[in-house]
């Protein structure tokens, strides 16, 4: 029996996986027409025949016109792209892992008149860009509902499919984040002003969601205090203020936050070693997962994408941290991009095989 806390298994709900390992969601852009091929099942194979636990997918796109601005992108709605999903789902499940879809809509970030669906309008709580500029009308009430809807159905095709969980993604400047996020969000009505009412979108969707997916069925929230249109940006500046913005949510129905870092070593406030995951599991009492730059030094993954490589980086102060319950689960994004085998190789301490990152891995399966 392995002493190695990343080794030890995990269950909630009715969510059981062998390990703490999570693959990343990473977006690939490698799903012509939406639709995911035998490539792709093929590429997360492998993460679960090298020993990942679960596999959180890239984002897949929900059933509104704004919602991707990349044909390449999967959703999780249309007929074609759900029955790629579902081989998907048995690949993973042969090799003994567990997968769960992130559902995404992109909000502002996706310009007028790009992806599948270039008639379809740019969703956005205030109908602002990245930087400030009011470039379409603000989300009515009918786009909220319509688009909270498309959300649950998603969640719900994932589950009869044979997903074991869903997850969220409330990060990085897209749709459900900019409605938390003040700088993108100014409007005046229920689903505006302080922190605890830009909640309510969230809010609303993680109910419909587990309306429509019932009690036991895994919820994952993946939340940011960074976007990409600004990274030093913060929704929480205080304990206080991240305990207000993350209650609701709870209250709402999330089991699981993942709380995106770029690197995860790093202090989320003065005066504690806790980083966001670890303040969110304080804070809730709900299990967190932690990311950002598992397993490399150097560059991180935003510097990944200027072409910049990564080397192998130590985990006894991961291993540590998980050891002590700061978060429950640990989610490894490039490591995984670079080698397949990344999960068995540490299971088996085999740190000197470990193969470092590059720009080039991004173009490998």
């Amino acid at each position: 029996m392995t002493t190695n806390p990343l080794f030890e298994s995990f269950k909630l709900k009715s969510l059981e996986i062998r390990n703490r390992v999570v693959m990343a969601p990473m977006t690939r852009s490698k799903s012509p027409d939406e639709t995911p091929g035998d490539d792709v099942a093929a590429y997360y194979r492998r993460r679960a025949e090298g020993g990942v636990g679960l596999i959180i997918t890239e984002g897949t796109t929900i059933d509104r016109a704004g919602s991707s601005n990349d044909s390449n992108i999967p959703n999780l709605y249309s007929p074609q792209s759900v029955d790629g999903w579902r081989k998907v789902v048995a690949a993973v499940h042969a090799a003994g892992a567990k997968i769960a879809p992130q559902i995404w809509h992109q909000g502002m970030v996706r310009r007028a008149g790009t992806g599948p669906r270039p008639a379809g309008k740019s969703d956005g709580p205030s109908g602002l860009s990245g930087s400030g500029k009011q470039v379409a009308e603000p989300m009515t009430d009918s786009d909220i509902a319509d688009t909270i809807d498309a959300f649950a159905r998603a969640a719900l095709v994932a589950k009869e499919i044979g997903f074991d969980a869903v997850e969220l993604h409330g990060a990085h400047g897209y749709l459900v984040d900019q409605f938390l996020w003040a700088q993108s969000n100014r409007r005046d009505d229920a689903y505006g002003g302080n922190l605890v009412k830009r909640t309510r979108f969230a809010a609303e969707i993680i109910k419909a969601i587990r309306t429509r997916v019932g009690p036991d069925f895994v919820i994952i929230h993946r939340f940011s205090q960074w976007k990409q249109q600004d990274y030093s940006a913060r929704l929480a500046h205080t304990p206080d203020e991240l305990a207000a913005l993350l209650t609701p949510l709870v209250d709402a129905g999330v089991d699981i936050f993942h709380a995106s870092t770029r690197r995860f070593w790093e202090p989320e406030f003065s005066g504690s070693d806790l980083n966001l995951a670890g303040w969110s599991k304080k804070l809730t009492g709900k299990p967190s997962i932690t990311v950002g730059s598992v397993g490399l030094k150097g560059a991180d993954f935003i510097d990944s994408y200027k072409g910049k490589s990564a080397e192998v980086r130590e985990l006894h102060d991961l291993e540590a941290r998980l050891g002590r319950g700061e978060f429950d689960l640990v989610a490894v994004g490039r490591a995984l991009i670079a080698d397949p085998y990344w999960t068995s190789k540490v299971r088996d301490r085999q740190f000197a095989e470990l193969s470092a990152f590059s720009p080039a891995s991004m173009a490998m399966l």
